[in-house]
């Protein structure tokens, strides 16, 4: 259904700016795919955050990871349930952790630059993490997501370092290490998912 809706939103698009070539539309419906699945999925969850208490952090928590989240990649569960729950976990997860778990200077530091060695090389490794059913098989594609990711990642962090809010560096820090685990090979392995570029690219050989 979702993929039905993109195609044609993506098809309007492209009638409506001609000049959009394959590799960029190909872009455009890998954010629509991205967006009309996440929606639904944000709605419960921040219902559950605001049951929860962490309606506002858990808000905030979405808008800051997205953006590398976008890029980067990450399994996706095959059913509507685990996805659910997933989202929610993850969202709520860290607003929770942020809310609570207090940093002082050192520690947050340590964090930071443990983060930031972590997610260097995941992203080398992994990014842009696809998936079967939203494959990223353009190289140049798959090197334009892989700086984006490498721009927000790093960017994410300096602010999280420099910012006197502990609660918004928290919440950076914590959702950028669960996101950057959902891009690697351990995570695609316990989730029984599979890298799309990988299943086509063997599919062809």
């Amino acid at each position: 259904m979702i993929d039905k809706i993109t195609n044609s939103l993506t098809n309007k698009i492209r009638k409506e700016m001609p000049d959009i070539d394959e590799e960029r539309a190909e872009i455009i419906n890998y954010g629509l795919q991205i967006i009309l699945g996440e929606v639904p999925k944000v709605i419960l969850m921040l219902v559950i955050a605001y049951l929860l208490g962490v309606f506002q952090l858990s808000l905030i928590t979405f808008l800051i990871v997205l953006p590398y989240r976008t890029f980067s990649g990450g399994f996706h569960l095959r059913t509507h349930i685990g996805c659910i729950v997933t989202t929610c976990t993850f969202y709520c997860g860290v607003a929770v952790l942020a809310k609570n778990l207090v940093l002082d200077d050192i520690t947050k530091d340590i964090f930071i630059i443990a983060t930031t060695i972590f997610g260097m090389i995941m992203i080398k490794l992994y990014a842009p993490a696809d998936t079967e059913d939203v494959p990223v098989l353009s190289k140049k594609i798959r090197k334009q997501k892989q700086v984006l990711s490498y721009i927000f990642f790093v960017s994410g962090l300096l602010v999280a370092f420099f910012i006197k809010n502990n609660l918004i560096s928290n919440i950076i820090i914590f959702s950028y290490i669960a996101q950057t685990f959902m891009i690697t090979k351990f995570a695609y392995r316990i989730t029984k998912s599979k890298y799309g570029y990988e299943v086509y690219e063997n599919a062809s050989n």
